[in-house]
């Protein structure tokens, strides 16, 4: 019989409280407490950017908190989804997250690591898209893009990844490495999928929140555009699954 650990983690809703095996936890060690701290230091710094993406003026705060609570449903506490930012994605681009889930969760294949254009890169070029679109960029351009990275590098291993694609990052992802500059668009879209959630969460005015939902669906145009470029058309097989194939 396996020993299994119910974990909450802290700062998130009780939906992401999970039962964990052995494999999953660290030991208490002094090594795993500093690794503890040094992460904690992170997080604390990455939720204080995260207003980056757009930041509520002070005197609409407290129609911003009015608005978060009248966005839950006074009968069971969830969210009001028909209230939510509403993110459209363009066919293509819900073709491509379908493709997506196929290639991993039935094909049992992965996005090959590390992704050239990467997050970064993505984001870059379409920074200087816009400068050559408008030929002056606007701060809040700039505050949505880096909102994005932020969010993108926090929540890809909690929200964004399949089961079969952990052990991918625990190999990929160190310390010292972003998330944003190993993997690509296709774990870029699927936080497209979760960002009315997350932003429902930002206490964010309703008219700025209408602004930034204008320059997300322009965002997913431009990956859109450039789906050939950005995007994979084919994922490759773990080596230990061709392996097994092979015997």
């Amino acid at each position: 019989m396996e020993w299994r650990f119910f974990v909450h983690y802290s700062g998130w809703s009780k939906k992401w409280d999970e039962w964990v095996g052995v494999d999953r936890l660290m030991k208490f060690t002094e090594e795993n407490v500093q690794k503890q701290q040094a992460l904690n230091k992170k997080q604390s710094f990455e939720k204080n950017t995260r207003a980056s993406l757009i930041k509520p003026k002070s005197s609409h705060m407290a129609r911003a908190k009015k608005r978060k609570t009248d966005l839950v449903s006074k009968e069971d506490g969830n969210l009001l989804l028909d209230r939510l930012v509403n993110i459209q994605l363009p066919p293509p681009l819900k073709k491509q997250l379908v493709d997506d889930c196929e290639f991993i969760t039935h094909l049992g294949k992965l996005v090959k690591l590390p992704r050239t254009p990467n997050v970064d890169d993505i984001l870059r070029k379409y920074l200087d898209y816009r400068m050559k679109k408008d030929g002056l960029i606007a701060d809040s351009v700039g505050e949505v893009l880096k909102g994005l990275r932020c969010y993108f590098d926090k929540v890809l291993p909690v929200m964004l990844l399949y089961k079969s694609e952990r052990q991918q990052y625990d190999e990929a992802i160190s310390d010292d490495v972003s998330p944003s500059t190993v993997y690509g668009a296709e774990h870029l879209l699927r936080l497209f999928v979760k960002l009315p959630e997350l932003l429902y969460h930002a206490n964010i005015e309703e008219e700025t929140l209408m602004e930034l939902q204008q320059k997300l669906i322009d965002f997913l145009k431009f990956l859109q555009k450039h789906q050939s470029t950005f995007f994979l058309s084919t994922y490759h097989v773990p080596e230990d699954i061709e392996m097994s194939t092979n015997k």
